[in-house]
């Protein structure tokens, strides 16, 4: 039997740490307090913007919501997930079976989005929220003639075309609202289970993301970032969006392709079904991912750190035949992906986004993101960013041997961190990027895993208070 992973107990971690183990917590937390200074300083600035011109568009800023404390249905059980993460998350982690790990971590974060989510009640906190004027189940009826539907998509963009789509419809590329056809097609219709597909898919990120680490870095450090994948702050907007699954279809083609890529038969040969078909499914789930959104097409950045970590390019040809099956598919059912795009960015710029100071949001944005990732990520992406020399100059083949597992997952956050730079700088992500950056936030969460064992349940905490916050305090809606 192979021996589980073990750790020295916090407090005996705590009496053995040097001075160089201090100063690098003392680092973590005054990154975790410039994070919450930069939340302070977008809200205060912010408010002060909205007041006087309305010109940011959010009731809250920096995020999509409004002041509205209040407790629910979902209050006791919320608490009750946090505590009993934060107190047995970490030794649970690192003793399961790895099987039982994954399941048990994607059970945890469906009981933890489901509480948050149940905190606004069954018909605020789920049923409606996907039913209101700017979403998707709007248009359900259009769809029932499929072929003209797709054909006439892009007729229907712009904010002056007739019969309009609404804006979450206008936003994304056809497969976003097919999924919810398609649930309605097999007698799962009305708002009720789309918010229940979106949280069930959504929450298994977490799993897919344990996948992806334990194939490209190592197992013990695939284990310590299990609970804080569960205790997401991300989870409040995996409970109120489609982008929380968006996410999920994201995150599993990264993980298939890290399994892909990674994976090998007797003799190091890269010729089992196993890779292959791993190979395949995550282009297909690349392809619909880009078909979800168009701004997911930046997810080929970690797509890109995963085969680099894994030095190996023999998934590729599988990964575009994937991708390019669903390109071709859409576009023979009359779908042109740039037509769109390029309509999406006119109408983009017909609503608020054309008077959304780009001055503010390109920094108010990354206040969300410290918001959807919690103040532990923001300690382990400094750690990252701290090992990130030593790790991007051992992916040299002439500087020796590979970087270590803490290294590959350094090059993975960066990876995810560019992705979420290239969308901030773009300007086509003015506010409400607490939901749109989900799919990246998965991947800096797992540099929660490079934070030292002996502190990692404070750490934890944080990261649940902070949710439950934003949960019970605020009212997140589309």
């Amino acid at each position: 039997m192979t021996p589980r992973p073990t750790s020295e107990s916090p407090a005996a971690a705590a009496r053995h740490a040097g001075p160089e183990d201090r100063a690098a917590r003392r680092a973590d937390l005054l990154a975790a307090a410039a994070g919450l200074l930069l939340v302070v300083a977008a809200a205060a600035i912010g408010t002060v913007i909205e007041r006087a011109n309305g010109s940011l568009h959010v009731n809250w800023p920096p995020l999509y919501a409004s002041w509205f404390p209040h407790v629910g249905p979902g209050t006791p059980a919320a608490l009750a997930v946090a505590v009993l993460v934060v107190g047995y998350g970490p030794p649970l982690a690192a003793r399961l079976p790895w099987r039982g790990l994954l399941l048990a971590c994607w059970a945890a974060a469906l009981a933890w989005t489901w509480s948050l989510a149940l905190i606004d009640g069954w018909q605020t906190g789920i049923a409606r929220r996907l039913t209101t004027e700017y979403e998707y189940l709007t248009v359900i009826r259009r769809f029932d003639d499929l072929g003209p539907a797709l054909r006439g998509f892009t007729g229907h963009i712009l904010n002056n075309a007739p019969d309009h789509w609404p804006a979450h419809v206008a936003g994304h590329p056809p497969a976003a609202v097919l999924t919810f056809v398609g649930l309605d097609r097999i007698g799962l219709g009305g708002g009720a289970w789309a918010g229940v597909w979106c949280i069930t898919v959504g929450a298994s990120a977490a799993a897919a993301v344990l996948v992806a680490l334990r194939a490209l870095t190592d197992e013990p450090l695939a284990r310590r970032a299990a609970p804080f994948l569960v205790l997401a702050p991300a989870a409040v907007w995996v409970g109120t969006s489609a982008d929380g699954y968006f996410a999920a279809v994201a995150a599993w083609s990264l993980a298939l392709l890290a399994l892909a890529a990674t994976r090998r038969t007797g003799g190091g040969r890269w010729s089992a079904p196993v890779p292959a078909a791993a190979a395949l499914g995550s282009g297909l789930l690349l392809g619909l991912t880009c078909y979800l959104s168009y701004g997911l097409t930046l997810i080929v950045l970690p797509a890109a750190a995963v085969l680099l970590l894994a030095r190996n390019a023999r998934p590729v040809p599988l990964l575009v035949a994937g991708a390019a099956t669903v390109a071709v598919a859409f576009t023979l059912a009359g779908f042109d992906w740039w037509e769109g795009y390029r309509l999406l960015v006119e109408r983009y710029y017909q609503g608020a986004a054309g008077v959304r100071p780009y001055a503010y949001w390109v920094w108010g944005n990354l206040a969300c993101a410290v918001l959807i990732t919690g103040p532990a990520t923001v300690a382990g992406v400094r750690r990252a960013l701290a090992a990130a020399p030593a790790a991007l100059r051992r992916l040299r083949p002439s500087a020796g041997p590979p970087p270590g597992p803490a290294g590959r997952l350094t090059v993975l956050v960066l990876a995810a961190l560019l992705a979420v730079l290239i969308a901030d700088l773009s300007g086509m992500s003015k506010a409400e990027t607490e939901r749109i950056w989900l799919p990246f936030a998965w991947w800096l969460l797992a540099a929660c895993a490079l934070l030292p064992g002996a502190h990692r349940r404070p750490w934890l905490a944080a990261q649940a208070v902070l949710a439950l916050l934003l949960n019970h305090l605020l009212y997140t809606g589309w």
